[in-house]
């Protein structure tokens, strides 16, 4: 088979499943006799095509941070879920005003879920260790796209060992917290594609 005329359909979406093992077979032959650049990129080519699965390629980097903004949206959808999941099990919370700060970009997004994170690994917040869970990979995943982004990214907030007088209204705190700045977060969803 003729590599030119191969790659030839390929770049024109020809069928991969026929010519493919005897295209691969004919260059390596031919290589074992000439030692030509154009066949060792044919056969790395070769390589190439016949590890992907299909006409498959990695993503782009475009594909990819949109890819990683869903997965972060979605995480956030799934954490509010177990949040609403949980309170259904809790006595009924007297209502509590919190403040949530702006939503600005990913370099404050991730300092927020980082604090937000410390606060559920209290003792005082066992309860909560899937919201827990929850928070610690959206705020992975949040700081990971911010550095792909050149972002500027800060260490991530260190934890305060609290002493809570009052345990239970702790944990309420805590839970509308996470709530409330989650939902605000889905509003502002576009703020995942700024610094």
């Amino acid at each position: 088979m003729d590599p030119g005329k191969f790659i030839a359909d390929y770049l024109n979406g020809g069928n991969l499943q026929g010519g493919m093992t005897t295209l691969c077979h004919s260059v390596l032959q031919e290589h074992s006799h000439k030692k030509h650049r154009m066949h060792i990129l044919l056969v790395l080519l070769c390589v190439c095509v016949a590890a992907a699965p299909g006409r498959t390629s990695l993503p782009t980097n475009g594909e990819s941070m949109r890819n990683t903004i869903h997965s972060i949206i979605s995480i956030a959808q799934i954490t509010l879920v177990h949040i609403k999941k949980l309170r259904t099990k809790l006595p009924v919370a007297p209502q509590i005003e919190v403040i949530i700060p702006p939503i600005d970009g990913l370099t404050s997004i991730s300092h927020d879920l980082g604090l937000l994170d410390n606060a559920l690994q209290n003792p005082f917040t066992e309860l909560l260790s899937q919201i827990q869970a929850d928070v610690s990979s959206l705020e992975g995943r949040v700081r990971s796209l911010a550095v792909t982004m050149n972002c500027p990214v800060a260490a991530k907030p260190r934890g305060e060992s609290s002493d809570n007088l009052f345990p239970d209204s702790h944990l309420y705190l805590t839970l509308i917290k996470v709530q409330h700045y989650l939902e605000k977060f889905l509003l502002n969803k576009d703020k995942l594609k700024v610094c």
